[in-house]
């Protein structure tokens, strides 16, 4: 089939905006859903109502078409129909306070709980102190003291009566009690007790070491009276703030009664303020004797005004459903949550109080959605979250401490049950390496929902996108678009999606361009409408933002440096065509490819490669052509050739086989001796039976080769050879297919290898005759003497090197 010359509407099938049924997005109704993406809805909600276990989701598309737009759709109105998760909290464990329990409120209870406890410790810093100062208490106390001073006096009385009674006084002084002798109610000296009889002397003496040994029982009984005073001033004491926090703990007894775990925790609390009442008192109002010494803490110990406080990690509130949060920075703290320290006397001290939640906390009993590439570059989360997902619990701990990098005091919360539906976002490349790489990935991320990037294009799909337009716009609140604006956005959708045939589904793209557009029509004058003028002139500033190095390029070819003819043929010589992309942005660049032929043993040389420049799949295709040539030229004979291959001016490497048709066009040029038409650019790649495939980045490259030519001036010769499978992907710009439609330029669609070389020529490509040899005055007739010219050489070659005759070696 010989080729075909496009017509200007195969170029750029347009939108019919009559079609469309509106006059502008106002007349349009929002999207109720999303269009295109029927596979991942029906995922995504098997996904979400599937709750046996490893039935995360894993969504994977590239960026822009919606993922966590769909998802957080989806996981909301799931959401808004589930319960309310309970609220988990922290309390101390009176125990051991390293090692805080956690318990599971309602929702809303657990913030009712924090507010009771934080108005108790209030309550009992007021009421505790007064209660001690009562004249009740008071007067109880100095009771206990009173029997205390009248047990030992008592008894100090006694001795003194018996002493008395045996002539012996007990005189206080100041280094104690002494006992002397007395006569007629006058102390005996020393002088005269040694001029008293013997016998009397020693009676005295006997009388004084009687009295004295029981004035020590006496003194040795007083601290056992007054450890039992003591315990009479604890009895009273814990009877007087039993009797108030009793009292002021009832309503919260009431309120809570019907959650067992908070009553056992009020009864551990009623225990442990009774015990520790005097952390209440003021320290200018302790009386050592009536509540004992304040005991000195360990710089690291819980402090006080915390002791009885609640943590609530989750505060829900019960006119919600279950949560649904996206982790913007999914660290490790940040998913599993982190103990906080605090500084106090040269020590990093903490307690339950300083335990602050992670998403996870946040996210249980509801839905947590993750960026995963975000997850995988945080040191230690990725094997962190699939560790919570296996064991169905949050355990709390310290990143240093679990790394050995931390030696300070910490603390070892109870874990707390989790229930979480985990929604990964990523690219499909994520999605393929993980399932490869991680052996336990497919266990926890059972549900792949997978977005596509393209929708097939029709009149119903292009009315929908358009209702997707005016959705956009309203939500963006944006002016009005007119219908010719509609059609315009939906053409570049097309363009996106590198396919005449479908609508590109990469919303955030289509939303960047109406923002764009509605900028350039304020700059333009037109506050409440944007047209099509202003669609195309954002287009444009886009392109126009990015192509600096693409204008560069056509400034060096214009310019001669970069050598490029767009008039003229020659031999052995064709322009190729590539794309360079740059981030989001391509353009397409004209190449001079060159081919030498020469005798030699059937080898092509691709330059490329030799010097390491050319990729596997640019090689590929070099071998692929070499094959056609042996299987074209050489069925009975050796194909005696030597032939080079090169990309001229390229610097940098060289990869794809989009070139490879071009590539076969020059070396049949320079077999062939016949001249190629450098008003024409090719691309495409062959197969072994010389069938022209498909490429990439066709637009990018008809443009690319038409800016050339039309800064030069276009002379109505030059134009593009492409594929015949390519022409569904054409979407050009619309100056080149006004060009085409003038006549100034052209775009042609091939098949065959030999439908190219015809059109390249201006000679028939030639099939073999009955007599199986193609014609003479045709191209392949030409390449098949000069082959078999090459073979004959080579013989006469052979035949001399073995005779030893000039010519050999």
């Amino acid at each position: 089939m010989p080729a075909e010359r496009l017509a200007p509407g195969m170029l750029r099938p347009g939108c019919d905006i009559e079609a469309l049924g509106c006059a502008s997005t106002d007349d349009l109704e929002d999207l109720p859903g999303f269009i295109g993406q029927q596979r991942a809805v029906d995922a995504l909600d098997f996904g979400i109502g599937m709750r046996s276990d490893g039935y995360n989701l894993f969504l994977l598309g590239p960026p822009g078409v919606g993922k966590l737009t769909l998802a957080h759709a989806f996981a909301r109105e799931r959401a808004a129909a589930e319960a309310v998760p309970p609220e988990w909290c922290y309390v101390n464990n009176f125990d051991d306070h390293r090692k805080p329990r956690v318990m599971q409120l309602p929702a809303g209870r657990g913030i009712r709980l924090a507010e009771s406890m934080n108005d108790l410790i209030a309550e009992l810093s007021r009421a505790l102190p007064a209660i001690f100062e009562s004249d009740e208490y008071r007067t109880r106390a100095e009771a206990i003291e009173v029997d205390l001073n009248d047990r030992h006096q008592r008894a100090l009385r006694e001795l003194q009566h018996k002493a008395e009674s045996r002539d012996i006084a007990m005189i206080r002084t100041p280094s104690g009690i002494t006992m002397v002798p007395v006569k007629n109610g006058e102390t005996i000296d020393p002088e005269a007790f040694e001029k008293l009889p013997e016998a009397q002397r020693q009676r005295i003496q006997a009388d004084i070491k009687e009295l004295q040994e029981e004035l020590v029982q006496v003194f040795r009984h007083l601290p056992q009276w007054q450890r039992d005073s003591r315990a009479k001033i604890d009895s009273l004491n814990r009877e007087m703030s039993a009797a108030v926090v009793a009292q002021l703990l009832e309503p919260l007894r009431e309120s809570f009664a019907d959650i067992a775990e908070v009553s056992e925790y009020l009864s551990q609390v009623e225990q442990d303020i009774v015990g520790n009442f005097q952390l209440f008192l003021p320290d200018a109002k302790q009386n050592a004797m009536l509540f004992g010494p304040r005991a000195l803490r360990d710089p690291d110990d819980l402090s006080w005004t915390n002791r009885y406080r609640v943590n609530v990690l989750t505060p829900g509130s019960a006119n919600h459903g279950a949560p649904v949060i996206y982790e913007d920075n999914p660290t490790y703290n940040n998913l599993l949550g982190r103990i906080e320290h605090r500084a106090l006397q040269g020590a990093l001290v903490t307690d339950f109080t300083m335990i602050r939640p992670g998403t996870l906390h946040r996210a249980n009993g509801g839905y947590l959605l993750v960026d995963a590439l975000k997850l995988l570059r945080e040191p230690f989360a990725w094997e962190a979250l699939k560790r919570t997902l296996r064991s169905h619990e949050l355990r709390l701990e310290p990143l240093g401490e679990s790394l050995g990098l931390m030696s300070t005091a910490t603390l070892e919360p109870q874990s707390i049950p989790l229930s979480v539906k985990v929604i990964l976002l990523g690219e499909p490349v994520i999605y393929y390496l993980l399932s490869e790489l991680d052996p336990e990935f497919a266990d926890l991320f059972k549900v792949q929902v997978d977005f596509d990037d393209r929708l097939a294009r029709g009149a119903q799909s292009e009315r929908e996108y358009a209702r997707l337009i005016a959705t956009l716009v309203r939500r963006e609140a944006l002016p009005a678009f007119d219908r010719g604006a509609i059609g315009a956005v939906i053409e570049h959708g097309v363009r996106l999606s590198s396919d005449n045939e479908k609508l590109s589904m990469r919303v955030g793209r289509i939303g960047d361009v109406l923002r764009e557009s509605a900028y350039w029509a304020r700059k333009n004058g037109r506050v409440d409408l944007v047209t099509r003028v202003d669609v195309e002139q954002a287009i444009d500033k886009r392109d126009e933002r990015s192509g600096r190095i693409r204008e560069r390029m056509q400034e060096e070819i214009r310019r001669g440096t970069i050598l490029v003819d767009t008039t003229g043929e020659y031999v052995g010589r064709v322009n190729g065509l590539s794309v360079i992309g740059l981030g989001e942005y391509g353009f397409g660049r004209p190449s001079r490819i060159s081919a030498r032929t020469r005798v030699g043993d059937g080898q092509v040389v691709d330059i490329e490669r030799e010097v390491e420049l050319g990729g596997p799949i640019h090689s590929k295709g070099v071998m692929i052509l070499s094959s056609y040539l042996g299987a074209r030229f050489a069925t009975d004979r050796p194909l005696s050739l030597s032939a080079s291959l090169v990309f001229e001016q390229s610097y940098g490497g060289v990869e794809g086989d989009s070139a490879s048709a071009a590539e076969l066009f020059a070396l049949l040029s320079d077999l062939a001796g016949v001249p190629l038409r450098q008003s024409l650019a090719v691309t495409g790649s062959v197969n072994q039976h010389g069938g022209i495939q498909a490429i990439g980045g066709v637009n990018e490259k008809i443009e690319g080769f038409f800016d050339c030519c039309h800064a030069r001036e276009l002379t109505g010769d030059q134009g593009v050879v492409i594929p015949r499978a390519n022409v569904k992907h054409l979407m050009l710009r619309a100056d080149v297919v006004a060009a085409v439609a003038d006549g100034r330029f052209h775009v042609y669609a091939i098949d065959h290898v030999d439908d190219g070389i015809a059109l390249l020529t201006g000679i028939e490509a030639g099939e073999r005759g009955d007599d199986g040899c193609f014609p003479g005055d045709s191209v392949n007739g030409r390449a098949e003497q000069r082959l078999i010219e090459f073979s004959a050489r080579r013989r006469d070659f052979a035949a001399r090197e073995t005779n030893g005759e000039p010519g050999g070696p």
